[in-house]
């Protein structure tokens, strides 16, 4: 996430106002909630966890256990069981 300077887009009222409040710190400002975006919406992400804990049910349906999973896919032993587990209910 990249930031502007406030002086390049704000007024200098404004910023006086926000400076009564919060004086020479960093400051996120949210969205409005009609521009908000789902997680992942603008990059490959779901896909690729997707694609990824697809491999580890496949991997642990031939026999792989969990805790070679966990070291294989750089995760503890509770994920690898929540990705099983959620895969068997979406089944």
């Amino acid at each position: 996430m990249g930031y502007f300077r406030a002086e390049e887009i704000l007024p200098s009222e404004i910023i006086k106002l926000i400076q009564n409040y919060i004086d020479g710190e960093n400051i996120y400002i949210p969205r409005k909630e009609s521009n908000k975006k789902e997680w992942g919406s603008q990059t490959l992400i779901r896909q690729e966890l997707s694609e990824r804990n697809t491999s580890i049910c496949t991997d642990y349906l031939n026999g792989h256990k969990v805790s070679k999973l966990a070291a294989k896919y750089f995760l503890s032993e509770k994920s690898i069981h929540r990705i099983i587990r959620e895969s068997k209910n979406n089944t």
